[in-house]
């Protein structure tokens, strides 16, 4: 079985789901967000939705990552 890490974590669904894409566009393999709760309410009891991937990946994951996350919110309408 493969060891997991979270390189991070993002607030909205559709934001891990993009995130999620491009990863495994650059040929990561990323675990899939797991169903359940309902759709736009939180729990509060984690820091939102992790984005994780095998431990030997995630040293490189992680910059691309962040850079991508930090692409999208520089692209937001002021």
């Amino acid at each position: 079985m493969t060891d997991y890490e979270t390189i991070l974590y993002v607030e909205k669904e559709s934001v891990a789901r993009i995130l999620l894409t491009a990863l495994r566009a650059h040929g990561f393999t990323p675990r899939d967000i797991p169903d359940g709760g309902l759709p736009g309410i939180r729990t509060g009891l984690s820091d939102g939705i992790a984005i994780d991937v095998p431990e030997d990946q995630a040293s490189d994951a992680k910059p691309l990552a962040q850079a991508l996350l930090a692409d999208m919110d520089s692209s937001k309408a002021p």
